[in-house]
């Protein structure tokens, strides 16, 4: 199925390639030229679709787990310090998410939004570190029965739109979507120490299934 967080980006796509079909096959020749106007358009169609998937995910129970936000290949693990909402040392595991990945985004726990920023930043390559504090990002932190975390959807290099739903004193379940980011972006998500990390670097994630870490 198709997110809503894409739809007028798929409808504006698909009108654009019918409108290109139809003025292809009346007035373009050589057949040659005319054949491959249309698979290019095609192609375009299928990428636009293939980027707004939105499949159903099966999502672990469990109130002291803390799911995965995004789909994406895992691309660092450290200890930092959280200023901005956990106020303490944190542990920060970023997803580094493809333009192949789906990008929907889904809630790492259940509990209440606590903060909410948007960043109106710059657009650095999304696996550099400097992306993390430089480019536009949405930072929402959550409080969970177990503890706080705090997550940020940070624009890439090619995104240039995030897309989030959450809103300070939202209650929301663990694995539900609450946006997406639009062409190739990154994930960061500040754990408290006692939570343990359960992924490893280079270990790809399934949002709303995938495991990142448990509460101690």
């Amino acid at each position: 199925m198709i997110t809503r967080y894409g739809y007028d980006v798929v409808l504006i796509v698909t009108a654009s390639c019918l409108i290109v079909a139809f003025v292809v096959v009346l007035l373009v020749e050589p057949r040659g030229l005319r054949y491959t106007l249309l698979a290019l358009s095609a192609i375009l169609l299928l990428l636009t679709l293939n980027f707004f998937r939105d499949p159903d995910r099966n999502v672990p129970v469990g109130e002291k787990l803390v799911l995965a936000p995004a789909d994406g290949k895992i691309i660092q693990i450290r200890e930092t310090e959280e200023e901005e909402y956990l106020k303490t040392k944190a542990t920060l595991v970023s997803i580094f998410m493809s333009p192949l990945d789906v990008h929907v985004n889904r809630t790492p726990v259940s509990g209440q939004v606590g903060y909410y920023r948007y960043v109106e930043g710059k657009y650095f390559a999304a696996f550099e570190d400097k992306a993390s504090e430089k480019n536009e990002q949405a930072i929402v932190g959550m409080e969970g029965r177990y503890g706080k975390i705090l997550f940020k959807q940070i624009a890439g290099f090619v995104a240039r739109r995030i897309v989030c739903t959450l809103k300070v004193g939202d209650s929301v379940g663990q694995g539900e979507r609450f946006g997406m980011i639009r062409f190739g972006s990154r994930v960061d998500v500040f754990l408290p120490l006692n939570a343990a990390v359960r992924v490893h670097l280079g270990e790809r994630t399934t949002a709303g299934e995938t495991v990142l870490a448990e509460f101690q």
